[in-house]
């Protein structure tokens, strides 16, 4: 049986490159080349072991590629055309699905979870760092790569870009609105970006990495905040004049910065969140007004999907949001394991990895 080269989950703390044979299709899939990819935030929470997963799970959800062999009942598409999928691939005819809610797709089939939803590259079957990787419902989550853009500059579509823009949209940021987002790695950047295409004028990015700090800005943050050097919340009450934001984003994960989120937002005001949290969160009584606020709380999934995928090469074939910078390190698919002790140890200014198969 002909092999590849992937990278599989063995155990916490051991994410490691391997033989395993090429994936065989069925007739709604596609079989895809990788040809880039990268490490993902999530991919350290598998890691940790604090995302469960199989043992021998092949890893990765981010997959740019060329269709190496198309399943007999797949039209639309032709072996050799470069294509990316989401990180999210519904079946576009679950339940979930017909409700509306494509992220959600298969939600609460696995560890107990509710809203791992459609998310399956490296969560519930083999992911894209590998050579191959089988597609699920190509019709549905395969989007062709325009001639005009290359690899790395589409690679940031099938997670992070859309994950990020989703947060703005989720919050339903609009124009002249004021947006804090908190925390500016990946996603939040992402969502930094998003949230001045919907309209906002005075976005405020918090976070402690000069860099990080310094790409916002280019990204359409107003203003900068070091939480290392003043305190957020006070910080950014003062620059809204005590009003607070319209919308705040929070893009990390933990408590302290979900909590920060929800004291800075003005009366009926949203907190759009996008992290991925690995314990339970406390939400402080004085700072949801006693659940008599008007205060919202929204939850994102990154949308997946063929027509969403679209959508965002389009923004970047616009010339209107660059992610390519967002690039810091590339490594070989040889040198994964490498490429994972340098992006979970944040080491060298790291911000993505960009894997060539």
């Amino acid at each position: 049986m002909p092999k590849m080269k992937a990278a599989v989950f063995v155990e916490p703390g051991r994410i490691v490159l391997e033989d395993k044979p090429i994936p065989d299709i069925g007739p709604n899939d596609v079989l895809m080349r990788v040809k880039t990819t990268t490490i993902c935030g999530t991919d350290i929470h598998i890691l940790k072991g604090e995302y469960p997963v199989a043992r021998g799970l092949t890893v990765g959800h981010e997959p740019v590629g060329v269709i190496e062999k198309l399943g007999s009942a797949v039209i639309g598409f032709k072996e050799g055309q470069r294509v990316i999928a989401g990180a999210i691939t519904p079946s576009g005819h679950s339940a979930a699905c017909l409700c509306g809610c494509l992220s959600q797709d298969g939600a609460g089939t696995k560890h107990g979870f509710k809203a791992i939803g459609g998310w399956k590259f490296g969560n519930t079957i083999d992911g894209c760092q590998a050579e191959y990787l089988r597609v699920p419902d190509a019709m549905a989550n395969l989007a062709l790569v325009p001639d005009n853009l290359t690899d790395e500059q589409v690679l940031m579509c099938p997670d992070i870009m859309s994950t990020g823009f989703s947060g703005a949209e989720s919050g339903s940021v609009r124009i002249g609105d004021t947006v804090a987002v908190f925390a500016q790695g990946p996603i939040g950047l992402c969502a930094t970006a998003g949230a001045k295409l919907s309209g906002a004028t005075t976005i405020i990015a918090v976070d402690s990495v000069p860099n990080r700090l310094e790409m916002a800005k280019k990204l359409g943050a107003s203003h900068v905040v070091d939480f290392r050097a003043v305190n957020p919340v006070e910080e950014i009450m003062r620059l809204t004049d005590g009003r607070g934001v319209d919308v705040a984003i929070e893009a990390l994960g933990t408590q302290s910065t979900f909590e920060s989120a929800l004291r800075v937002l003005r009366p009926g005001g949203t907190l759009s969140s996008l992290g991925v949290y690995s314990t339970d969160l406390t939400i402080p009584l004085a700072a949801f007004g006693a659940g008599l606020a008007d205060l919202k709380i929204v939850t994102t999934l990154c949308p997946g999907g063929k027509e969403r995928m679209r959508r965002l090469m389009e923004v970047i074939a616009s010339g209107r949001v660059d992610l390519t910078s967002m690039v810091t390190h590339r490594f070989k698919l040889d040198d994964i394991e490498a490429a994972y002790d340098l992006f979970g140890h944040q080491r060298d200014g790291v911000l993505k990895v960009a894997i060539a198969a």
